[in-house]
C-alpha cells in the first residue's frame, strides 16, 4: 500500500531542506538528480525514510536538466524494454503514483520516428521490429518512405523508411525529479559533499561528508557521473566511465512543427524534438572519448555547426530539409546545455548491493536515466526489502558484461 503523502511545509517548493546534517538516518541517498529522487521515493514506499545529500546548492541542477526529456519503448533488448515499460506506467499515472499534484510532467505522446536512407539498414530495422513484436511491443510500426512523408511532410525524399511508435513521447525531467522528491518525504541536505564512508566489521556504519558524519546502515550511490568516484571512497570499483553529452536549444523556430515526434536520423544518430516553440537538437558521436567527471563542461561551438550546417555529414538537414532553411535564414538563437553519460560496458544500469555490506548503487543508465530510473529505483527498493527475488535483477553488479552497440538516444 502506498504510504500517505505529506507536503513538507519548510519551503515553497514543498521540500524539507535541512540546514544541518542529521546524526543518523534509516537510509542515505547520495545524489540529487532524477535517480536519487526516484530512489528516495521508492525507498519511502518500502517503509524507509531517507536523507538525500546533494553537493550542489539545489536539486536537479547538473545532468538531469541537460537531458532530452523523452521516453520510448523501442529498445534492442528485452531487459531494458521491460524496465522502461514499468517507468512509463509511472509517468502516465504520476499524480496517482506519487500522491502529489504540485509537479506535472506535461507529457506529450507524439512518438519516436527513426529514419534511414539506407535500404540495408531498413532491412535490419525490419528484423528489429519483428523482435520487438515478439517481446509484446506490437504497436511499433515499420513504415516505407512514402507513408512517412504522407504522415510527416517535413521528411525529405532521401528517406527510404523507418520505424515509429505513437505512444513514445516527452516529459519535463525537472518536474519528474521534484515530484519524486516531494513525495519521498525525505530530508534534503544541499551544499553537502560526500567525502568517504566509515566501515565497521566490513559493513557501512556512517557516511562522511564535508559537514560531518551521518550514521546509517544503508547508503545508495546515485551520483550520476560522480558515482564511480564516490564508490572508490569505499574501495569499490564500478565498471563505469563518463562521456560528455551536449544539447542545442533553439527556441522560437517557426519551421519546427510543434506536433512532430522525436525525429532521428538512424544513419548518423542526429535527432531533434519540438521544445520551447522551437527544438532541442542532439548528436551522440560514438567516438567521443571518456572524460573525468566534472561539473564544468565547456561549450563547443563546432558541435552546433555539425548539427546545423547542411554541409556536415551529420546535419539534421540531411533528411529534414526545413533545417537548411533555418540555417540559411541564420536568425534563430541557440544555446548549449551539457552533461555526462555514466556508461557501463553493456550500456545497462547498475542496480543493487556492492561488495561492501550496506552500500548499494543505482547508476550507469548510459543515457537512459530519465526513462529507466523510476523502475530501476523501484527494483532497488524491492531487492533491499526482499520483495523482489535476486534472480529477477538483470542489472546486478556481478553480471557478465557483453559489449553492444551504443544506444543512447
Amino acid at each position: 500500500m502506498r504510504p500517505a503523502w505529506r507536503l513538507c511545509a519548510a519551503h515553497g517548493d514543498g521540500l524539507s531542506y535541512l540546514d544541518h546534517l542529521p546524526a543518523a538516518a534509516e537510509a542515505v541517498v547520495i545524489g540529487g538528480g532524477v535517480v536519487g529522487a526516484a530512489t528516495s521515493f521508492f525507498l519511502r514506499q518500502s517503509g524507509l525514510r531517507s536523507v538525500l545529500l546533494e553537493r550542489r546548492p539545489r536539486l536537479c541542477t547538473l545532468t538531469t536538466p541537460a537531458s532530452t526529456g523523452a521516453f520510448r519503448l523501442q529498445f534492442d533488448n528485452l531487459e531494458e524494454l521491460e524496465l522502461v515499460r514499468r517507468s512509463v506506467d509511472v509517468f502516465l499515472n504520476f499524480a496517482e503514483v506519487t500522491g502529489q499534484r504540485t509537479y506535472d510532467l506535461a507529457i506529450k505522446q507524439q512518438g519516436y520516428l527513426w529514419l534511414t536512407t539506407d535500404p540495408e539498414r531498413l532491412e535490419n530495422r525490419r528484423r528489429l521490429v519483428e523482435r520487438q513484436h515478439a517481446w509484446g511491443q506490437t504497436d511499433i510500426e515499420l513504415l516505407d518512405g512514402q507513408e512517412i512523408r504522407r504522415r510527416y511532410p517535413y521528411v525529405g525524399p532521401k528517406v527510404a523508411g523507418g520505424r515509429f511508435r505513437a505512444g513514445d513521447g516527452f516529459l519535463d525531467p525537472k518536474a519528474l525529479t521534484m515530484g519524486f522528491s516531494v513525495a519521498s518525504e525525505a530530508s534534503f541536505v544541499t551544499g553537502c559533499a560526500v567525502t568517504g564512508f566509515r566501515l565497521a566489521g566490513g559493513r557501512l556504519s556512517a557516511v562522511l561528508t564535508d559537514r560531518g558524519a551521518i550514521e546509517t546502515d544503508l547508503a545508495v550511490i546515485a551520483g550520476g557521473p560522480f558515482s564511480g568516484l564516490i564508490a572508490r571512497m569505499a574501495g569499490i570499483q564500478l565498471p563505469v566511465k563518463t562521456v560528455v553529452r551536449r544539447k542545442v536549444v533553439m527556441p522560437d523556430v517557426p519551421e519546427v512543427p510543434p506536433w512532430a515526434p522525436m525525429t532521428i536520423d538512424d544513419d548518423t544518430g542526429a535527432h531533434w524534438r519540438p521544445a520551447l516553440r522551437g527544438a532541442y537538437l542532439l548528436y551522440t558521436d560514438p567516438a567521443t572519448p571518456p572524460s573525468p567527471p566534472t561539473e564544468e563542461i565547456e561549450t563547443d561551438h563546432s558541435f552546433v555547426f555539425r548539427l546545423l550546417d547542411p554541409a556536415s555529414p551529420v546535419s539534421v538537414a540531411r533528411i529534414v530539409p526545413f533545417w537548411q532553411v533555418v540555417w540559411e535564414r541564420s536568425s534563430a538563437h541557440w544555446l548549449q546545455q551539457a552533461g555526462q553519460y555514466t556508461m557501463t560496458p553493456d550500456h545497462r544500469p547498475l542496480i543493487g548491493p556492492t561488495d561492501v555490506a550496506g552500500i548499494w548503487v543505482n547508476t550507469g543508465y548510459s543515457g537512459h536515466g530519465i526513462m529507466g530510473s523510476p523502475a530501476g529505483s523501484q527494483l532497488l527498493a524491492g531487492l533491499f526489502t526482499g520483495q523482489t527475488p535476486w534472480t529477477e535483477n538483470p542489472f546486478r553488479l556481478d553480471r557478465p558484461f557483453v559489449r553492444r552497440e551504443v544506444d543512447v538516444l
